[in-house]
């Protein structure tokens, strides 16, 4: 059975939970009042009222509770000065403390039931002293969480290597696993310093973007393969998707020449000969071998092209 749900956002770039609005008439950016199980929230209507199935629904489905008027807002903006407050609160205390450990942000739930400190720290740290100190001082419920380096960027904030502000701190909701093999997909420099995000980890732009790489690769030959070109066979040493050509060094000349996709030839086997023992004389060491001519059938370099046209074409902008 369908439910009736909104999407609702918390945090800028935080994760959509789905809420069962009732009988609520709400839109896309709406402020809502919403029960969570940390308790009452203030969040954000991202995804308007829509039908979606069981399957989508993790869980018990909490009610939006009413949309949130004027209180609600002085309540909210209040909770942003009682969390500067903090901040420069905690810092004092881990200074007095003398702790390995850096603060990175406050958060106070809506109700100002619980006070969140959010750090970063090389390994385990013992602040059960701190936590006394900032509950004597604020009479409320404190939680002190460590993340890690990524969520640190997330929450902070800044531009990339590209000059936009960071995936992270914008849209992306999820961190997800990036590998150096990716960038060799992408024919990157495998340098850290030009792969790295300002967290120090892998960008992770590398990944939504690898997908793209997968799928126009699919088009061109392996590296290695024996291909035919205008000026004679060779074998394939480097591809460029972006610009949609081949580098190829060529059989007689030894040189290495650059080719667009649509003039390849790729032959379907990667040797002319290869070498298999003699019924009589097998396992001799290579004495008594016959050479074997396989198929030497011939395709073009994008898979199934057409009139020399290379099925590769158009994902990418060759101007780029």
């Amino acid at each position: 059975m369908p439910y009736a749900v909104v999407g609702v956002r918390f945090k800028a770039a935080g994760k959509i939970y789905y809420f069962d609005p009732g009988e609520l008439n709400l839109s896309v950016n709406d402020g809502v009042i919403v029960e969570t199980s940390r308790g009452i929230e203030y969040g954000t209507v991202v995804i308007g009222p829509r039908e979606v199935p069981d399957e989508e629904v993790v869980g018990a489905l909490k009610m939006v509770l009413r949309r949130a008027n004027d209180d609600d807002l002085e309540q909210l903006q209040a909770n942003r000065e009682k969390e500067a407050r903090a901040m420069e609160i905690c810092l004092e205390k881990i200074e007095g403390h003398g702790l390995p450990m850096k603060l990175v942000d406050v958060e106070q739930t809506f109700g100002g039931n619980k006070i969140i400190f959010y750090f970063t720290a090389d390994g385990r740290i013992d602040f059960r002293e701190l936590v006394k100190d900032l509950a004597a001082i604020f009479r409320t419920r404190i939680e002190l969480r460590q993340i890690g380096v990524r969520d640190e960027a997330k929450m902070i904030g800044g531009l990339g290597c590209c000059g936009r502000e960071l995936c992270c701190a914008t849209w992306l909701a999820d961190f997800a696993s990036v590998s150096i093999r990716m960038a060799k997909e992408q024919n990157l420099s495998l340098n850290p310093t030009k792969i790295s995000g300002i967290c120090g980890r892998l960008m992770c732009c590398l990944k939504f973007e690898n997908e793209v790489y997968e799928q126009a690769r699919e088009g061109f030959p392996e590296l290695g393969k024996r291909v035919t070109t205008p000026d004679g066979n060779g074998r394939v040493s480097s591809i460029n998707i972006i610009k949609q050509t081949i580098n190829v060094e060529l059989r007689e000349s030894k040189l290495v020449k650059e080719y667009p996709c649509s003039l390849i030839e790729v032959e379907s086997v990667e040797g002319d000969y290869v070498e298999a023992p003699n019924d009589k004389n097998e396992g001799t060491g290579g004495q008594g071998t016959r050479s074997v001519v396989r198929n030497q059938k011939s395709e073009r370099c994008c898979r199934g092209a057409r009139n020399r046209k290379c099925k590769a074409t158009p994902t990418f902008d060759p101007d780029v």
